[in-house]
């Protein structure tokens, strides 16, 4: 199967690493606007075709599929090209910046018949697959509160992820995007009723800061900065449930963290920093450390399975486990964060 990558930046090389290990994937196609950057993974992954536009990458009838590795302002704009085209489409997430443009795509896709399955990573780990089952088994009964964070001290990738014209925003659409969709997808996907949420712009990207590291973009800049350091919100759904989340690319904390806890009825989870079961039996609580390899998130293992369940999906063999639709209820939730803190008000859907 020929592939074509759309953006070669950072995020591309996960793209690219599990394609080259997927035996029935030929990478064909490396688009970018930066030519030198397009033919250095060209050379890299012994792609033979080289573009900078990619209508001229859509137009090669060679290609049956795309993984679209842009900013997140063209993510609409090329899926909705690419599935007109007639190509197979993994988008990175977010789906798009805004509702409007995500029912844009969802449009497309129903119209064109083809597939789309939008980065949702963390849905294919295997921490979340084993959580799944304890879900769809019963195990935990209704799952009616999640709670989520992802706080990072001194992690502004500057660049493109600091402009809000290009990103859409700060560490909620770009890391919240992770915690809030695994909660909601573990939770049963079930509606949004309404969004009450806070951003905070009060530390700005913090360059002045010495003697400690962070990922910067190729094209950080420490003078442009537009997006939030911070937002948390209350996100409650038609059947009662709800989930809290807080996010930050900067924040006056001890350490960076990451916790996705999911309560229920009968039981509940830590899925990150490490996956436990906490249930009872028997009138005692017990709390279970399952016996697996990586107990939380395996970054390089979740997108081999994710590009591998997208391959199959794409042959026919299976379906894919985020589809378009659920971008669009993940944008619903987003843009309803950010215009709950906007107008200082809960937003109802």
């Amino acid at each position: 199967m020929k592939i074509g990558i759309i953006g070669a930046g950072s995020i591309s090389e996960s793209h690219l690493e599990s394609y080259h290990h997927h035996p029935e994937v030929e990478i064909f196609a490396i688009c970018d606007l930066n030519k030198k950057r397009a033919n250095e993974k060209a050379n890299k992954y012994q792609a033979t075709h080289v573009y900078t536009d990619y209508l001229q990458l859509l137009a090669n009838k060679d290609i049956e599929a795309v993984s679209i590795c842009t900013w997140n302002n063209t993510h609409a704009e090329i899926a909705i090209a690419s599935l007109q085209s007639g190509k197979h489409v993994l988008v990175e997430k977010p789906l798009c910046k805004t509702v409007e443009e995500a029912l844009k795509v969802e449009e497309a896709v129903k119209s064109s018949g083809k597939i789309l399955q939008v980065g949702f990573v963390r849905r294919y780990a295997t921490n979340t697959k084993i959580v799944k089952k304890f879900v769809d088994g019963g195990d935990l009964g209704e799952i009616y509160y999640a709670k989520a964070s992802c706080l990072r001290r001194l992690g502004n990738p500057g660049g493109w992820f600091a402009d809000k014209e290009r990103s859409g925003g700060g560490p909620l659409i770009d890391l919240g995007v992770h915690v809030i969709d695994i909660c909601w997808y573990l939770m049963g996907k079930p509606k949004v009723k309404s969004v009450s949420g806070n951003t905070y712009s009060k530390l700005g990207n913090r360059s002045n800061v010495e003697n400690l590291s962070f990922y910067q973009a190729a094209d950080y800049d420490p003078s442009k900065n537009t997006v939030e350091d911070l937002a948390n919100a209350i996100i409650r759904f038609e059947n009662g449930a709800s989930l809290m989340v807080d996010v930050s690319f900067t924040l006056h904390a001890k350490e960076d963290m990451i916790t996705v806890n999911l309560y229920g009825e009968n039981g509940g989870i830590e899925l990150e920093p490490e996956l436990h079961v906490i249930t009872e039996r028997y009138n005692t609580i017990l709390n279970a450390a399952p016996q697996i390899d990586n107990k939380s998130f395996d970054f390089v293992q979740a997108f081999q399975n994710e590009i591998d369940h997208f391959i199959a999906s794409v042959k026919g063999e299976t379906q894919t486990f985020s589809p378009v639709e659920d971008g669009v209820e993940i944008m619903k939730i987003l843009c309803g964060i950010y215009e709950s803190s906007e107008k200082g008000i809960e937003v109802q859907f």
